[in-house]
């Protein structure tokens, strides 16, 4: 258990049955009444998030997480299979739980976070940012660098990312693994 004002972002709490993340908190101190803490809270599940004050002193319960790297083997139907980097023990991970995944090729390394009691696997997540070939786009003409209009092309994963029209196929670009959106290209 912890108190009400020991919350900080990335911390992990149970409330009605369900984990949530802090991502953002605010300590409120006003002129009349009691200081409350104001959070924003994820929920580890569906991503919906809410907001929630807490009195100071009020005591809510928190979950130890851990988080380790994990290589990504392969898929095995809606699970992904992934390695732990230190013991090589294989566990299957629900697809729906992965941010990036259709960013995901073999051999990454992602950040799975397991809750350190129970040993369930809360979520996995991407780098924020991956490299990326591109295995088909329409090829770009000379002298299309002025506009900022972008076309579609397939990347090695088989996921589509809007790249601007100078970008050819065969090339490596980086890609934002939350959105999907191009960064660069890589030379």
């Amino acid at each position: 258990m912890i108190n009400a004002q020991d919350i900080k972002n990335g911390t992990c709490i149970r409330m009605d049955g369900r984990l949530y993340f802090c991502i953002e908190f605010l300590h409120v101190k006003p002129g009349k009444g009691n200081t409350f803490m104001r959070t924003k809270l994820k929920d580890v599940v569906d991503g919906r998030v809410l907001e929630r004050r807490f009195n100071i002193g009020e005591k809510l319960e928190d979950v130890r997480v851990e988080r380790r790297p994990y290589q990504y083997l392969y898929m095995d139907g809606h699970d992904a299979i992934f390695m732990n980097q230190e013991t090589y023990e294989q566990i299957p991970i629900l697809k729906e739980v992965i941010t990036g995944v259709d960013f995901m090729k073999e051999g990454d390394v992602v950040e799975v976070v397991t809750d350190a009691s129970t040993e369930t696997v809360l979520y996995a997540e991407m780098p924020v940012k991956t490299v990326l070939e591109i295995t088909y786009t329409e090829p770009g003409l000379k002298g299309d660098t002025a506009t900022n209009t972008l076309k579609p092309a397939t990347v090695e994963t088989g996921a589509t990312v809007k790249v601007p029209l100078f970008i050819n196929t065969g090339e490596k670009i980086e890609v934002d693994t939350r959105d999907g959106s191009y960064v660069g290209r890589v030379r």
